[in-house]
């Protein structure tokens, strides 16, 4: 394959079409547009449905209808958008139907500042919905990762029939780099599981120990019932406690029970630092930067970056950074990773968190990190 310039908004796009991606509703919003045009000429040219819905409340309920009635779904959103979503996204979970929400992050609150990065919506994409239910998140640093992490989207979705969330920065949604992607034919695609047995043996929600059953589509035939409501086996409303219960066990232990299958991270010269950083998106880059800089200069420093940010990787956090005497975290917020990284780590009382804080619509550099592990060796 030969390297191509590609956009990271482009990246989500082809890469949503190479995992099979049959219908798109969206609403432009700076900084995702890209997405949407993109889309909007190819999947036409592929028999596929786009659709420019009226706004994102629109968008979000269109993909899950879409994908009720057997279409693999996505849409594409910035921050204001994604809050006008999260009503839908709740019942995308409670009634458990695969689809991609894709959120190009920018700042704010409010209109913010539409073209600027930012790495706010954090912990809106874990916490964004009401009620208990479990999420995936998943966040690249680079154009090729997001193109490999959009597909690793939809796997995760129509494997666990759940909404993915896709979290990039503005500055990775807008850039460009050189990329080769892998052939079409070495790419893993992963299709929802379709019934088996006859539509009067069939149930819905069927109680499965791995948490992974067949799901039917709308119009074939299946017999079932979709609501936001509590629900039973067949997707009917229901008051019984322990159907209740059973339900909202299966929408964590679907997640919590799958763990190694779901989360991903990348440990840069952890094996042996003392001096550890940890960081997303497009900061882990500049964090790569500066561990390399510091190992130039003897220093032993290193990288945590997760992949997968919900489910936080909790396990891999406390074992990774236990014989660290130090760790910065480096964020485009004002501290929404610095107290998950104190939640789950297991230092000793001598133990260092330095954060950096930026939130003024500039990235984070090489340059403020490094100084920061100076400072901390």
């Amino acid at each position: 394959m030969k390297p191509i310039l590609m956009q990271g908004n482009a990246a989500v796009a082809y890469g949503a079409l190479d995992a099979g991606l049959e219908f798109f509703g969206g609403y432009p919003i700076t900084p995702s547009t890209e997405i949407a045009e993109i889309l909007s000429v190819e999947m036409p040219k592929l028999g596929r449905k786009f659709i420019q819905m009226e706004d994102e409340i629109a968008s979000i309920g269109s993909i899950l209808g879409a994908s009720i009635a057997g279409a693999k779904s996505m849409t594409a959103t910035s921050g204001p958008g994604f809050s006008l979503m999260q009503e839908n996204l709740g019942f995308g979970m409670i009634a458990e139907i695969p689809s991609v929400i894709v959120n190009v992050q920018r700042g704010g609150p409010s209109t913010g500042m539409p073209t600027s990065p930012a790495q706010g919506d954090i912990m809106q994409a874990r916490w964004g919905t009401h009620g208990d239910h479990p999420v995936i998140a998943l966040y690249p640093d680079s154009v090729l990762e997001t193109y490999e992490l959009t597909i690793r989207a939809f796997n995760l979705a129509e494997k666990y029939r759940t909404p993915v969330i896709l979290l990039l920065d503005e500055i990775l949604g807008h850039m460009r780099e050189s990329v080769v992607l892998p052939p079409k034919d070495k790419l893993k695609i992963i299709n929802r599981i379709t019934p088996s047995v006859p539509p009067e043996w069939y149930e819905h929600y069927k109680p499965n120990p791995k948490y992974i059953s067949p799901l039917a589509s709308f119009g074939e035939g299946y017999r079932f019932h979709i609501t936001g409501l509590a629900h039973d086996k067949n997707g009917f409303p229901t008051r019984i406690r322990h159907e209740i219960k059973d339900l909202m066990d299966r929408l964590l232990n679907k997640i919590t029970d799958n763990l190694n299958d779901i989360i991903q991270i990348e440990a840069f010269e952890m094996d042996d630092a003392k001096i550890a950083v940890f960081a997303v998106g497009v900061v882990a880059r500049s964090a790569k930067e500066a561990v390399k800089r510091a190992r130039n200069n003897g220093i032993k420093a290193g990288l945590l970056r997760p992949l997968t940010i919900w489910p936080f990787p909790d396990k891999d956090v406390t074992m990774i950074l236990k014989n660290t005497k130090a760790v910065i975290i480096p964020e485009m917020n004002q501290g929404q990773l610095i107290n998950e990284v104190k939640r789950v780590s297991s230092f000793g009382q001598h133990s260092k968190y330095i954060k950096i804080q930026k939130y003024d619509g500039t990235v984070i550099t090489p340059d403020e990190i490094y100084e920061k592990i100076k400072r901390a060796k």
